[in-house]
């Protein structure tokens, strides 16, 4: 097959080409399989006939060095999207603040920043006088305990022989009682302390499963009560919030589609969650909760988010990132994703507003098309034109 190799000499557009498209095989001038010495002329021809024209070839690999991002578009015009500034956060049940249940001396540190932990997992030992007196207080309920039990047991066989009174069966029976719940009180102050085995200290556990993504920790350091030593944060379990204005607050309902700009170009779907009742006293705007699958963003990170509410502002037209649109021979196309790379397809442009613009003919909602870095499948069909000549 003939294939057309990146020159370097093309200046700094080509030279960015040759890095990211290596191996991608070109077929705006038409290619041929090898075969039988036939005449060379014909077979040129009759290739450019089959294979389309403006069509860059490129593997699934070659784009993601490229750093080309695809997107899926879908029906909606300008007044149909909600554009909004957003930030990532940890979802409520998705970061935990650990604390110490009791103060004393940090003696051992058992995870590190970074660390992965499990539910219920070690952290880090604090020795400690207050889990030496929980401990003790439950070793002194549960020997009063037995001394009220076995009292019972006496007074209720003495009244069971007619020697003493019921009055004095009722007192046991209630001095047994205030034991147990005496005991179940130490015993649970215990447990939520945590204390270690040995009743010198206390444990400080994970309660979620994630990874540590603060300590504050020293070995050796005396900590209080409830001071924050780390956070355990569970990458599977974020939420994007978005400022919008009051106008927009009320065209969005729980359910409604959006889709989240990452800053490397590449885009993420996620769902209205819930809508703020009030506005915020600072920004004057309300608060979109967003849900979205985990591992794909990081908490702290600043998105933009594109809200497609289902009622009001609807529109047929298809709405696209501006650089998407590339003026190719005078003519403003788009490069349509297909099974062996990307093809130039015309398009009819509308209005433009906060980077997007609305198409008013040439694609329908379903298609794939290049966002970011579409300008590099533009170069290299101009370069290829060129060569031709």
């Amino acid at each position: 097959m003939t294939t057309y190799a990146l020159r370097a000499s093309r200046g700094s557009t080509a030279a960015l080409l040759i890095a990211t498209f290596g191996a991608a095989t070109l077929s705006s001038c038409g290619t041929k399989e090898p075969a039988a010495p036939t005449n060379t002329a014909v077979d040129a021809e009759t290739t450019k006939e089959k294979v389309p024209a403006e069509t860059v070839k490129l593997t699934a690999m070659a784009i993601r060095e490229a750093g080309i991002a695809t997107e899926t578009i879908s029906a909606g015009g300008l007044a149909g999207e909600i554009v909004a500034q957003a930030t990532v956060t940890a979802s409520p049940t998705g970061e935990a603040i650990v604390t110490a249940r009791a103060s004393g001396a940090v003696t051992r540190v058992l995870k590190r920043l970074g660390d992965p932990v499990r539910r219920g997992e070690a952290l880090a030992i604090v020795e400690s006088r207050d889990a030496a007196q929980i401990t003790a207080d439950r070793g002194v309920a549960a020997a009063k305990l037995t001394l009220a039990q076995r009292s019972l047991a006496r007074e209720r066989y003495l009244y069971d022989q007619k020697v003493s009174a019921r009055v004095d069966l009722e007192q046991a029976q209630a001095e047994a009682a205030m034991a147990a719940a005496e005991a179940r009180r130490a015993q649970a102050a215990a447990g939520a302390a945590n204390v270690t085995r040995d009743g010198r200290g206390v444990v400080i556990a994970s309660p979620i499963t994630g990874r540590v993504s603060a300590s504050a920790v020293r070995l050796g350091a005396f900590v209080q009560p409830e001071a924050e030593l780390f956070r355990v944060s569970d990458p599977n379990q974020v939420q994007i919030e978005a400022a919008v204005g009051p106008n927009d607050a009320a065209r969005l309902a729980p359910g409604d589609r959006a889709v989240v700009e990452l800053p490397d170009g590449r885009t993420v779907d996620a769902r209205v969650r819930a809508v703020t009742p009030t506005l915020n006293g600072e920004t004057r705007s309300a608060t979109a909760v967003l849900d979205i699958g985990g591992g794909a963003v990081q908490p702290g990170l600043a998105v933009r988010v594109r809200l497609l509410p289902r009622v009001g502002g609807s529109s047929a037209a298809i709405v696209v990132p501006e650089e998407a649109v590339q003026s190719l021979a005078g003519r403003d196309v788009v490069f349509l994703r297909t099974a062996t790379g990307f093809t130039a397809r015309p398009v009819t442009t509308g209005q433009r507003s906060a980077g997007r613009i609305e198409i008013a003919s040439g694609l329908s909602a379903g298609q794939t098309i290049a966002t970011t870095n579409a300008f590099l499948l533009k170069a290299e069909l101009a370069k290829s034109a060129g060569e031709e000549e």
